[in-house]
């Protein structure tokens, strides 16, 4: 009986010692920092200047990631606008200032091309530049060709929301076209959800999985589609519940600033957003 008694304690005290162990090599969680989520900025914030003098106002803030739109003009030694007919030297020079900063042109958008080799033109460009995924908001009968379309050319499609009554202002409309086809997912804009009365939370929560990029804004009114954008964290939308929730999601891409007020002035708007985008991605648990 004494044998069975020690052989049992001995047997408890081992097993206690290995959980301690394991215990002791599992990694706590540590809180995200702000390298954990990418910031961008959506270049229509700059819209009323070229892209020479945008991506210095980006470099000053010290942001690595943008989204370029279509028409703005380059300026500096380019003639052109930013777009799918642009000359070899303006791509090679698009390049070659983006890489004398470290910045990286994720993605582009919003775009709605018309037809199939509209779409192809458009993945050419995107794969040049080494895009990871094109914003749209592409025509429902385009689902099935441009989702195999980002297959061949291994880049997403993003769909957009704009407000009412934009064909994709409601998360439904956007699962709708995700059904079936994998290489489409969203682009969150969280204050055109908050334009159209939806609860960017809840949205984001209805479309986890499908995530692709999103567009940081704040806006003064709920449900108001004209409602003004204000600096990021002083309107309406909860910012700190949006990052909770995309972290929970494991969220991996970029949030692009799109802050479309203040136009001429609105460095130091996107500086503060990204100080507060910052504070509070340090803070979640």
């Amino acid at each position: 009986m004494k044998k069975l008694l020690y052989g049992a304690l001995f047997l408890s005290i081992t097993v206690l010692a290995a959980f301690t162990q394991i215990k002791k090599t599992v990694p706590k969680p540590k809180n995200l920092s702000p390298a954990d989520f990418k910031l961008g900025v959506q270049m229509w914030t700059f819209r009323m200047f070229t892209f020479t003098e945008a991506l210095n106002k980006v470099d000053s803030a010290n942001i690595k990631y943008i989204e370029q739109y279509m028409g703005q003009k380059l300026g500096g030694d380019m003639q052109g606008n930013f777009g799918l007919d642009m000359s070899t030297h303006d791509r090679a020079r698009i390049k070659q200032l983006l890489k004398a900063k470290g910045i990286h042109l994720v993605s582009m958008g919003v775009i709605r091309p018309k037809d199939r080799q509209e779409w192809i033109k458009a993945f050419e460009l995107a794969k040049e530049m080494g895009m990871s995924y094109i914003t749209a908001e592409p025509i429902k009968t385009q689902w099935d060709m441009i989702d195999s379309l980002a297959g061949q050319y291994h880049i997403k499609i993003a769909i957009h929301d704009h407000p009412r009554p934009n064909p994709y202002w409601h998360p439904d409309s956007v699962t709708a076209a995700i059904q079936h086809h994998h290489n489409i997912g969203d682009c969150a804009d969280i204050g055109h959800w908050a334009r159209n009365g939806l609860d960017p939370v809840a949205c984001l929560k209805k479309l986890q999985g499908h995530i692709i990029g999103v567009h940081l804004k704040d806006i003064i009114t709920f449900n108001d589609t004209h409602a003004r954008d204000t600096v990021v964290s002083k309107g309406v939308i909860d910012i700190p519940a949006v990052l909770a929730e995309l972290k929970r999601q494991n969220f991996k891409g970029v949030l692009d600033i799109e802050h479309e007020s203040n136009w001429y002035h609105n460095l130091p708007d996107l500086i503060y957003t990204k100080t507060y985008f910052d504070e509070q991605i340090s803070k979640l648990k």
